[in-house]
């Protein structure tokens, strides 16, 4: 009996995977499919993409919650084993754009369902751990603001926002969106554009 339900458990994991990743993509390709085009996409039927999402809201949160993840994973691996806060920024920025120029499409999605606060909310770890960067950089002289660092934070995390809203309507290309967010992101913390460009180009992947 055990076995049969780790079984059946194992499977419905393996279809709920499927139906997500099968999600994002049709999401991403269109952003108004529909269940019955997913379930399609996935080679499942209706019935079973609604036993695992009760709709498509719950799907597309469900699909934000990992991408948040996602983002605060690359954040933490970017900034890891750096002590200087100016490239501790850079490379969590960079770290960070290469996995939001994934989801910049998705992100646009879910404001109509999740909405802004709610992408906010899952997002209060990795603006913390920016906010401490910024904090070091502050008291060491690297960084100068009026702003406070947990509001420089959110005027940071805002500006990757904007961006990816600005490659969304073709304003910014995509091979230079995250060399250009990394260095908006330095320059509205204080750092010379000159400086900040300079230190982009020689962290830049």
């Amino acid at each position: 009996m055990t076995v049969m339900t780790t079984g059946n458990l194992s499977r419905a994991d393996v279809n709920r995977r499927r139906i997500l990743d099968v999600a994002l993509a049709e999401l991403l390709r269109d952003p108004d499919a529909s269940m019955d085009q997913i379930a399609r996409a996935a080679g499942v039927v209706r019935r079973t993409v609604y036993g695992h999402f009760q709709n498509r809201e719950a799907l597309i949160s469900d699909l934000v919650d990992e991408a948040v993840d996602s983002v605060a994973a690359a954040h933490a691996a970017g900034r890891e084993g750096v002590t200087d806060p100016a490239e501790s920024l850079v490379r969590s920025t960079l770290a960070v754009w290469e996995i939001a120029d994934r989801y910049r499409l998705l992100v646009a999605l879910a404001q109509r369902s999740v909405t802004m606060q709610g992408i906010r909310d899952r997002l209060t770890p990795v603006r913390e751990s920016c906010a401490d960067i910024l904090q070091r950089g502050l008291d060491q002289g690297v960084f100068e603001s009026p702003l406070p660092p947990y509001a420089l934070a959110y005027v940071h995390e805002q500006t990757l926002f904007a961006l990816m809203e600005a490659v969304n309507d073709g304003l910014l290309p995509t091979q230079e969106a995250g060399r250009s967010a990394a260095v908006t992101i330095l320059t509205t913390a204080g750092v010379p554009a000159s400086r900040a460009t300079e230190l982009v180009a020689e962290l830049s992947p």
